[in-house]
C-alpha cells in the first residue's frame, strides 16, 4: 500500500509521526516535499485513450503515483522558492506551479485527506458558522465587515463587549520578526478612527467570558479534545496563543458533550473533511460555543501533551483501518 503525503520541507514533526505510524500498517510513504517543486521534483502525467500515467522524480527515486492508495494533503508551498531572479515571470511560473501540482493531486483515484476544493471551502468563516448553527452548535454572534457605521452599531449592541480578528492568518514580517495578529478587545476608543477598514475587513465579535478553551481534532469519525485554562494569566485571558509555547505542559483531555460532538461530526461531513481542528469556547455557565475549524490545523503539541493519539489515528484513516468519510477526489462533492 502505496500513501502520499503532501507536505513542504521544513514542515514539522507531525509529518514523522504520522509516517512511523503508517510504516508498522505496511505503508509505503512517499513524501512528496511542494516547495520543492517545480525545481527539484519533477511530475509528469500522461493522458489519453489507454488512460493516466503519473510519475514521480525526486532525489530518493521514481515512482509511479498511479499505484497510490491513500493521500494526505497536509502542506502546500508549489513553487513558492522559485528565485526572484525570474523577475516579472515570477508570479506567473508560481502560479502556473500550484494549478499544475493541484491538478495532479485533484485527479488522482485515490482517497485523500482531504480534496483540495474541501479543505479550500472551510477557508469561508461566514460559511462556517452558518453551517455550524444549521447542525445545532451554539455560536456566536459575529460581524464580518468594513463599514465604520456597521461596527459601531454591532458596538453598541454588545454593550462593548466585542473583540476583533483576522480570517486569514494575518502577519506581517519586519526587521525579522513575525508579528501576529492575535485576537484583541475592541474599546470605546479604538471606533473613533476606523479608517483602516477601507483597506481591509476585519472580523468582529461577542465577547466570550471563558472557563476553558478547547481545541477538538477530528480524524475520520473520531473526536479527539483537549482543554487548557486560558484564565489563569491575563496574557492569554483574550488568546492562548500569545503564550502557546508556556501552555504546552498544561493541556488535559476533555470529554465533549455528546450532542455537541455529533454537531461537529455533522460540520465536517458537511464540508467533506476527513480531517479538522475545530476551536470552542467553554463559558462558566457551560456553554460550548463553536469559533472555526481548520482544515489544516496543528495537532502534534497535543500528541505530546496531553497525549491524545491523533499521529495513529490518522494512520488508522489513511490505511483503512477506522471509519472514513469517503468524498469522491476529482469532484470535492459529497
Amino acid at each position: 500500500m502505496d500513501v502520499l503525503i503532501v507536505t513542504r520541507s521544513d514542515d514539522n514533526d507531525s509529518v514523522v509521526m504520522v509516517t512511523a505510524e503508517l510504516k508498522k500498517r505496511g505503508a509505503r510513504v512517499i513524501r512528496l516535499n511542494s516547495d520543492h517543486y517545480p525545481q527539484h521534483v519533477k511530475i509528469s502525467t500522461h493522458s489519453g485513450i489507454a488512460g493516466a500515467h503519473k510519475v514521480l522524480r525526486t532525489p530518493e527515486g521514481t515512482v509511479d503515483l498511479s499505484n497510490v492508495h491513500a493521500l494526505w494533503y497536509r502542506r502546500y508551498f508549489a513553487g513558492g522558492r522559485l528565485p526572484p531572479t525570474l523577475g516579472d515571470l515570477r508570479d506567473a511560473c508560481v502560479e502556473e506551479s500550484r494549478r499544475t501540482l493541484y491538478g495532479t493531486i485533484a485527479a488522482l483515484g485515490a482517497f485523500q485527506l482531504d480534496p483540495l476544493m474541501c479543505v479550500r471551502k472551510t477557508d469561508h468563516k461566514e460559511l462556517q458558522l452558518m453551517r455550524a448553527s444549521a447542525h445545532g452548535l451554539d455560536v456566536p454572534r459575529t460581524l464580518f465587515s468594513n463599514d465604520p457605521e456597521e461596527v459601531r452599531r454591532f458596538h453598541a449592541l454588545l454593550d462593548g463587549r466585542v473583540i476583533t480578528k483576522m480570517q486569514s492568518s494575518f502577519a506581517v514580517y519586519r526587521g525579522g520578526k513575525e508579528l501576529v495578529v492575535f485576537t484583541t478587545p475592541v474599546a470605546r476608543e479604538d471606533l473613533e478612527d476606523l479608517s483602516g477598514l477601507q483597506y481591509s475587513p476585519m472580523t468582529f465579535q461577542e465577547w466570550l467570558p471563558k472557563r476553558l478553551e478547547l481545541r477538538a481534532t477530528v480524524v475520520g469519525r473520531r473526536v479527539m479534545t483537549a482543554s487548557i485554562d486560558s484564565q489563569r494569566a491575563e496574557k492569554t485571558a483574550v488568546d492562548w496563543r500569545r503564550d502557546g509555547v508556556g501552555l504546552l505542559h498544561d493541556w488535559e483531555p476533555y470529554t465533549l458533550p455528546a450532542d455537541v460532538e455529533r454537531g461537529l461530526l455533522e460540520v465536517t461531513a458537511d464540508f467533506g473533511l476527513n480531517y479538522a481542528a475545530a476551536d470552542f469556547v467553554v463559558t462558566p455557565e457551560g456553554r460550548h460555543v463553536f469559533l472555526e475549524i481548520n482544515a489544516g490545523g496543528e495537532w502534534f503539541w497535543l500528541q505530546r501533551m496531553p497525549g491524545l493519539p491523533i499521529a495513529q489515528a490518522l494512520a488508522d484513516v489513511l490505511a483503512g483501518e477506522a471509519p472514513r468519510l469517503r468524498v469522491p477526489a476529482a469532484t470535492g462533492t459529497w
